[in-house]
Protein backbone atom coordinates (compact mmCIF):
# COMPACT_ATOMS: atom_id res chain seq x y z
CA UNK A 1 0.00 0.00 0.00
CA UNK A 2 1.68 3.25 -1.09
CA UNK A 3 0.48 6.81 -1.26
CA UNK A 4 1.21 10.33 -1.55
CA UNK A 5 0.05 12.75 0.53
CA UNK A 6 0.88 17.26 1.50
CA UNK A 7 2.49 16.78 5.29
CA UNK A 8 0.35 19.80 6.42
CA UNK A 9 -3.17 18.27 5.12
CA UNK A 10 -2.66 15.30 6.89
CA UNK A 11 -1.98 17.02 10.11
CA UNK A 12 -4.84 18.82 9.81
CA UNK A 13 -6.55 15.74 9.33
CA UNK A 14 -5.22 13.96 12.39
CA UNK A 15 -5.40 17.04 14.31
CA UNK A 16 -9.17 16.94 14.11
CA UNK A 17 -9.88 14.04 15.55
CA UNK A 18 -6.61 13.19 17.67
CA UNK A 19 -8.53 14.67 20.31
CA UNK A 20 -10.76 11.49 21.29
CA UNK A 21 -7.63 9.43 21.47
CA UNK A 22 -7.39 9.46 25.79
CA UNK A 23 -3.63 10.46 27.22
CA UNK A 24 -4.36 6.59 29.12
CA UNK A 25 -5.34 4.00 27.46
CA UNK A 26 -5.17 -0.27 28.58
CA UNK A 27 -5.27 -1.26 24.73
CA UNK A 28 -2.62 0.16 22.65
CA UNK A 29 -4.34 -0.09 19.37
CA UNK A 30 -6.42 2.78 21.54
CA UNK A 31 -3.64 4.92 21.13
CA UNK A 32 -3.37 4.51 17.41
CA UNK A 33 -4.86 6.15 13.98
CA UNK A 34 -6.58 3.89 11.31
CA UNK A 35 -5.76 4.39 8.20
CA UNK A 36 -7.87 2.79 5.49
CA UNK A 37 -6.63 3.42 1.91
CA UNK A 38 -9.45 2.96 -0.80
CA UNK A 39 -9.11 4.06 -4.11
CA UNK A 40 -7.61 7.96 -3.65
CA UNK A 41 -9.81 8.12 -0.53
CA UNK A 42 -7.83 8.22 3.06
CA UNK A 43 -9.94 7.75 5.67
CA UNK A 44 -8.51 8.35 9.53
CA UNK A 45 -10.53 6.74 12.44
CA UNK A 46 -9.93 7.69 16.01
CA UNK A 47 -11.42 5.90 18.85
CA UNK A 48 -11.62 5.68 22.44
CA UNK A 49 -14.20 2.85 23.21
CA UNK A 50 -17.12 5.57 23.78
CA UNK A 51 -16.66 7.88 20.84
CA UNK A 52 -15.42 6.77 17.23
CA UNK A 53 -14.43 9.88 14.71
CA UNK A 54 -13.68 9.69 11.01
CA UNK A 55 -12.33 11.80 8.27
CA UNK A 56 -11.37 11.78 4.40
CA UNK A 57 -9.13 13.33 2.51
CA UNK A 58 -7.96 12.77 -0.91
CA UNK A 59 -4.14 11.43 -1.72
CA UNK A 60 -2.10 11.38 -4.94
CA UNK A 61 -0.10 8.17 -6.40
CA UNK A 62 -2.34 5.55 -4.52
CA UNK A 63 -1.80 2.19 -5.15
CA UNK A 64 -3.29 -1.27 -3.63
CA UNK A 65 -6.00 -0.90 -0.74
CA UNK A 66 -5.45 -1.78 2.98
CA UNK A 67 -5.93 -0.92 6.36
CA UNK A 68 -3.37 -0.39 9.38
CA UNK A 69 -3.36 0.99 12.99
CA UNK A 70 -0.27 3.88 12.85
CA UNK A 71 0.94 5.09 16.51
CA UNK A 72 -0.46 8.36 16.91
CA UNK A 73 2.12 10.43 19.30
CA UNK A 74 5.24 9.72 16.62
CA UNK A 75 3.10 10.34 14.04
CA UNK A 76 1.90 13.55 15.07
CA UNK A 77 5.81 14.72 16.46
CA UNK A 78 6.93 14.01 12.89
CA UNK A 79 4.43 15.81 11.01
CA UNK A 80 4.72 19.22 13.69
CA UNK A 81 8.23 19.34 12.67
CA UNK A 82 8.22 18.65 9.06
CA UNK A 83 7.86 21.86 6.40
CA UNK A 84 5.01 21.78 4.49
CA UNK A 85 5.87 19.22 1.39
CA UNK A 86 4.86 15.94 0.26
CA UNK A 87 5.52 12.63 2.31
CA UNK A 88 5.40 9.09 0.60
CA UNK A 89 3.76 6.41 2.63
CA UNK A 90 4.93 3.06 1.47
CA UNK A 91 3.00 0.67 4.29
CA UNK A 92 3.89 -3.52 3.94
CA UNK A 93 0.72 -5.11 5.52
CA UNK A 94 3.06 -8.04 6.31
CA UNK A 95 5.41 -7.36 9.02
CA UNK A 96 3.40 -3.49 9.24
CA UNK A 97 6.12 -1.05 8.81
CA UNK A 98 5.33 2.21 7.31
CA UNK A 99 8.53 4.25 5.23
CA UNK A 100 7.82 7.68 5.67
CA UNK A 101 10.08 9.65 2.64
CA UNK A 102 10.38 13.05 2.22
CA UNK A 103 12.77 15.87 1.19
CA UNK A 104 14.57 15.64 4.41
CA UNK A 105 15.06 11.92 4.50
CA UNK A 106 13.46 8.24 5.14
CA UNK A 107 12.16 7.20 8.45
CA UNK A 108 10.54 3.76 9.33
CA UNK A 109 7.82 2.69 12.20
CA UNK A 110 5.65 0.20 12.81
CA UNK A 111 2.17 -0.25 13.12
CA UNK A 112 -0.19 -2.21 14.65
CA UNK A 113 -3.13 -4.83 12.63
CA UNK A 114 -6.26 -2.80 11.57
CA UNK A 115 -8.66 -6.11 12.82
CA UNK A 116 -7.52 -5.09 16.57
CA UNK A 117 -8.89 -1.82 16.29
CA UNK A 118 -12.32 -1.55 17.64
CA UNK A 119 -15.38 -1.69 14.96
CA UNK A 120 -18.21 1.14 15.45
CA UNK A 121 -21.53 0.40 16.40
CA UNK A 122 -23.72 -0.43 13.74
CA UNK A 123 -27.02 2.51 13.43
CA UNK A 124 -29.43 0.06 13.71
CA UNK A 125 -32.94 0.60 14.75
CA UNK A 126 -32.00 4.69 14.23
CA UNK A 127 -34.16 7.79 13.50
CA UNK A 128 -32.53 10.88 12.01
CA UNK A 129 -32.72 14.43 11.46
CA UNK A 130 -30.74 17.53 9.72
CA UNK A 131 -29.37 20.58 10.42
CA UNK A 132 -26.66 22.84 9.27
CA UNK A 133 -23.22 22.60 10.95
CA UNK A 134 -22.91 26.19 11.73
CA UNK A 135 -26.37 25.83 14.20
CA UNK A 136 -24.96 22.84 15.76
CA UNK A 137 -22.03 24.60 16.62
CA UNK A 138 -23.58 27.34 17.93
CA UNK A 139 -25.83 24.75 20.34
CA UNK A 140 -23.31 23.17 21.73
CA UNK A 141 -21.44 26.16 22.16
CA UNK A 142 -24.21 28.00 24.05
CA UNK A 143 -25.33 24.86 26.63
CA UNK A 144 -21.71 23.07 26.86
CA UNK A 145 -20.20 25.65 29.54
CA UNK A 146 -22.92 24.64 32.04
CA UNK A 147 -22.59 20.72 31.73
CA UNK A 148 -21.74 19.22 35.31
CA UNK A 149 -18.58 17.68 36.19
CA UNK A 150 -20.21 15.89 39.14
CA UNK A 151 -19.58 12.33 37.85
CA UNK A 152 -22.10 11.28 40.67
CA UNK A 153 -24.53 12.65 38.26
CA UNK A 154 -24.04 11.52 35.16
CA UNK A 155 -26.97 12.62 33.27
CA UNK A 156 -26.18 15.93 34.10
CA UNK A 157 -22.73 15.70 32.85
CA UNK A 158 -23.60 15.64 29.37
CA UNK A 159 -26.61 18.20 27.19
CA UNK A 160 -29.63 17.18 26.50
CA UNK A 161 -31.24 16.98 23.17
CA UNK A 162 -34.58 17.22 23.69
CA UNK A 163 -36.76 16.42 20.13
CA UNK A 164 -40.15 17.31 19.22
CA UNK A 165 -41.62 17.36 15.64
CA UNK A 166 -41.75 21.38 15.65
CA UNK A 167 -38.18 21.95 17.34
CA UNK A 168 -35.28 20.65 18.36
CA UNK A 169 -34.12 21.43 22.49
CA UNK A 170 -30.71 22.02 23.93
CA UNK A 171 -30.47 21.44 27.93
CA UNK A 172 -27.42 21.37 30.45
CA UNK A 173 -27.38 22.08 34.01
CA UNK A 174 -25.02 21.75 36.48
CA UNK A 175 -27.37 22.35 39.69
CA UNK A 176 -26.43 26.14 40.38
CA UNK A 177 -27.49 27.12 36.51
CA UNK A 178 -29.02 25.86 33.77
CA UNK A 179 -29.19 26.50 29.67
CA UNK A 180 -32.22 25.80 27.80
CA UNK A 181 -32.04 26.62 23.86
CA UNK A 182 -35.17 25.76 21.10
CA UNK A 183 -34.71 25.94 17.57
CA UNK A 184 -37.52 25.62 15.82
CA UNK A 185 -36.47 25.47 12.58
CA UNK A 186 -35.42 22.12 13.24
CA UNK A 187 -38.07 19.37 12.46
CA UNK A 188 -37.53 15.80 14.53
CA UNK A 189 -38.73 12.32 13.53
CA UNK A 190 -40.40 12.41 16.89
CA UNK A 191 -40.83 13.79 20.29
CA UNK A 192 -38.21 12.18 23.03
CA UNK A 193 -34.65 12.72 23.97
CA UNK A 194 -31.39 11.88 24.90
CA UNK A 195 -28.09 12.82 26.74
CA UNK A 196 -24.85 13.42 24.78
CA UNK A 197 -21.79 13.26 26.90
CA UNK A 198 -19.16 16.32 26.54
CA UNK A 199 -15.87 15.34 24.73
CA UNK A 200 -17.73 14.10 21.84
CA UNK A 201 -19.30 17.36 22.17
CA UNK A 202 -16.36 19.60 22.25
CA UNK A 203 -14.86 17.42 19.50
CA UNK A 204 -17.41 18.87 17.12
CA UNK A 205 -17.20 21.75 17.94
CA UNK A 206 -13.74 21.79 17.17
CA UNK A 207 -14.09 20.28 13.82
CA UNK A 208 -17.09 20.70 12.49
CA UNK A 209 -16.70 23.30 9.52
CA UNK A 210 -18.65 26.79 10.27
CA UNK A 211 -20.87 26.48 7.44
CA UNK A 212 -24.41 25.81 6.42
CA UNK A 213 -23.36 22.70 4.91
CA UNK A 214 -25.88 19.72 6.66
CA UNK A 215 -25.43 17.31 9.02
CA UNK A 216 -27.63 14.10 9.78
CA UNK A 217 -27.90 13.48 13.22
CA UNK A 218 -29.57 9.73 13.56
CA UNK A 219 -29.52 8.50 17.35
CA UNK A 220 -31.34 5.26 18.66
CA UNK A 221 -31.49 3.91 22.33
CA UNK A 222 -27.23 3.91 22.75
CA UNK A 223 -25.68 5.69 20.01
CA UNK A 224 -26.03 8.90 18.13
CA UNK A 225 -24.07 9.46 14.85
CA UNK A 226 -23.45 12.51 13.27
CA UNK A 227 -22.17 12.46 9.67
CA UNK A 228 -21.30 15.28 7.52
CA UNK A 229 -19.86 15.86 3.85
CA UNK A 230 -16.09 14.47 5.03
CA UNK A 231 -16.69 14.24 8.60
CA UNK A 232 -18.41 11.33 10.70
CA UNK A 233 -18.65 10.62 14.58
CA UNK A 234 -20.65 8.01 16.64
CA UNK A 235 -20.48 7.72 20.26
CA UNK A 236 -22.08 6.10 23.33
CA UNK A 237 -25.14 8.01 24.67
CA UNK A 238 -24.97 8.51 28.41
CA UNK A 239 -27.41 5.65 30.02
CA UNK A 240 -29.12 7.82 32.86
CA UNK A 241 -32.52 9.94 32.91
CA UNK A 242 -32.43 13.80 32.98
CA UNK A 243 -33.70 15.82 35.39
CA UNK A 244 -36.99 17.42 34.90
CA UNK A 245 -35.58 20.62 34.72
CA UNK A 246 -38.96 22.19 34.08
CA UNK A 247 -39.38 22.34 37.59
CA UNK A 248 -37.27 24.85 38.31
CA UNK A 249 -37.39 27.55 35.81
CA UNK A 250 -39.68 30.08 37.08
CA UNK A 251 -43.27 30.49 36.07
CA UNK A 252 -43.23 34.51 37.09
CA UNK A 253 -40.50 36.77 36.90
CA UNK A 254 -42.49 39.99 36.81
CA UNK A 255 -38.87 42.49 37.43
CA UNK A 256 -36.63 43.28 34.55
CA UNK A 257 -33.13 44.55 34.64
CA UNK A 258 -31.40 45.58 31.25
CA UNK A 259 -28.07 46.65 31.40
CA UNK A 260 -24.75 46.75 28.86
CA UNK A 261 -23.76 42.96 28.43
CA UNK A 262 -19.98 44.05 28.16
CA UNK A 263 -19.91 46.39 30.58
CA UNK A 264 -21.93 43.96 32.99
CA UNK A 265 -19.08 41.13 32.33
CA UNK A 266 -16.32 43.67 32.88
CA UNK A 267 -17.55 45.67 36.18
CA UNK A 268 -18.57 41.56 37.48
CA UNK A 269 -14.80 40.33 36.85
CA UNK A 270 -13.34 43.36 38.17
CA UNK A 271 -15.34 43.29 41.77
CA UNK A 272 -15.00 39.42 41.88
CA UNK A 273 -11.50 39.63 42.15
CA UNK A 274 -11.70 41.44 45.94
CA UNK A 275 -14.68 38.24 46.52
CA UNK A 276 -13.99 35.40 48.99
CA UNK A 277 -12.50 33.19 46.51
CA UNK A 278 -14.66 29.95 47.89
CA UNK A 279 -17.87 31.32 47.33
CA UNK A 280 -17.11 34.07 44.15
CA UNK A 281 -20.09 36.12 46.00
CA UNK A 282 -20.65 39.46 44.87
CA UNK A 283 -24.12 41.44 45.60
CA UNK A 284 -26.10 43.48 42.97
CA UNK A 285 -28.21 46.22 44.63
CA UNK A 286 -30.65 47.62 42.06
CA UNK A 287 -32.36 50.97 42.98
CA UNK A 288 -34.07 52.64 40.41
CA UNK A 289 -32.03 52.96 37.46
CA UNK A 290 -28.50 52.52 39.25
CA UNK A 291 -27.20 48.66 39.58
CA UNK A 292 -24.51 48.56 42.37
CA UNK A 293 -22.05 45.81 42.08
CA UNK A 294 -20.15 44.81 44.81
CA UNK A 295 -17.95 42.13 46.64
CA UNK A 296 -16.03 41.54 50.16
CA UNK A 297 -13.56 38.95 51.24
CA UNK A 298 -13.79 39.40 55.69
CA UNK A 299 -10.83 36.78 56.24
CA UNK A 300 -8.56 39.38 53.87
CA UNK A 301 -10.73 42.59 54.71
CA UNK A 302 -11.08 42.86 50.98
CA UNK A 303 -14.00 45.23 49.34
CA UNK A 304 -14.69 46.16 45.80
CA UNK A 305 -17.91 47.66 44.62
CA UNK A 306 -19.33 49.62 41.16
CA UNK A 307 -22.11 51.20 39.73
CA UNK A 308 -23.27 51.04 36.25
CA UNK A 309 -26.42 52.23 34.56
CA UNK A 310 -29.34 50.01 34.11
CA UNK A 311 -32.95 49.85 33.04
CA UNK A 312 -34.85 48.60 36.04
CA UNK A 313 -38.61 47.79 36.41
CA UNK A 314 -39.59 46.48 39.28
CA UNK A 315 -39.10 46.33 43.31
CA UNK A 316 -35.73 47.87 44.74
CA UNK A 317 -33.95 44.96 45.40
CA UNK A 318 -30.19 43.07 46.57
CA UNK A 319 -29.57 39.66 45.28
CA UNK A 320 -26.32 37.40 44.98
CA UNK A 321 -24.70 35.33 42.49
CA UNK A 322 -21.99 33.79 42.09
CA UNK A 323 -19.65 36.03 40.38
CA UNK A 324 -18.08 33.49 38.02
CA UNK A 325 -20.85 31.47 36.98
CA UNK A 326 -22.38 34.70 36.30
CA UNK A 327 -19.75 35.75 33.85
CA UNK A 328 -19.61 32.74 32.22
CA UNK A 329 -23.22 33.26 31.52
CA UNK A 330 -23.17 36.62 30.14
CA UNK A 331 -20.41 35.48 27.81
CA UNK A 332 -22.68 33.18 26.44
CA UNK A 333 -25.26 35.48 25.26
CA UNK A 334 -25.82 37.75 22.10
CA UNK A 335 -25.96 41.28 21.41
CA UNK A 336 -24.97 44.83 23.04
CA UNK A 337 -27.63 44.09 26.10
CA UNK A 338 -28.30 41.54 28.63
CA UNK A 339 -32.18 41.17 30.61
CA UNK A 340 -32.17 39.95 34.17
CA UNK A 341 -35.50 38.65 35.16
CA UNK A 342 -35.78 38.88 38.88
CA UNK A 343 -38.53 38.01 41.32
CA UNK A 344 -37.44 37.51 44.86
CA UNK A 345 -34.23 37.38 45.93
CA UNK A 346 -33.88 33.63 46.89
CA UNK A 347 -35.48 32.29 43.74
CA UNK A 348 -33.43 32.06 40.25
CA UNK A 349 -32.95 34.85 37.80
CA UNK A 350 -33.08 34.65 34.26
CA UNK A 351 -30.58 35.69 31.82
CA UNK A 352 -31.81 36.64 27.99
CA UNK A 353 -30.47 38.15 25.18
CA UNK A 354 -32.38 41.64 23.81
CA UNK A 355 -31.02 40.68 20.08
CA UNK A 356 -32.95 37.56 19.57
CA UNK A 357 -31.58 35.12 16.80
CA UNK A 358 -33.89 33.58 14.61
CA UNK A 359 -35.27 30.89 14.77
CA UNK A 360 -33.54 30.42 18.50
CA UNK A 361 -35.00 30.50 21.96
CA UNK A 362 -32.46 30.65 24.71
CA UNK A 363 -32.74 31.27 28.59
CA UNK A 364 -29.84 30.22 31.03
CA UNK A 365 -30.90 30.67 34.72
CA UNK A 366 -28.76 30.63 37.57
CA UNK A 367 -29.62 30.36 41.64
CA UNK A 368 -28.75 32.94 43.53
CA UNK A 369 -26.79 32.63 46.97
CA UNK A 370 -27.34 33.68 50.36
CA UNK A 371 -26.60 37.06 51.29
CA UNK A 372 -23.45 36.63 53.25
CA UNK A 373 -22.40 33.01 52.29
Amino acid sequence: MRFIVTSSALLKNLQQIGGIISANNVLSVLEDFLFHLQGNTLTLTATDLETMMRVQMEVNNAEGNGRICIPSKILLEYLKNLPDQPVTFNISETDLSIDMSSTYGKYRIVGEKADDFPKEPAPADTSTFSMSSIALIECISKTLFAVSTDTLRPAMTGVYFEMAPDGLGFVSTDAHRLVQLRRNDISCPSAGGFVVPRKPLQQLRATLPTDESQLQLAYNNSHLFVTGEHISLSCRLIDARFPDYRAVIPVDNPYRLTVNRADFASALRRVNIFANKTTNQVLLDINGNSLGISAQDIDFSYEGRETLSCQYSGEDMKIAFNAKLMVEIVNNLDGEEVVLELSTPSRAGIFRSIDKADNEDLLMLLMPLMVGI
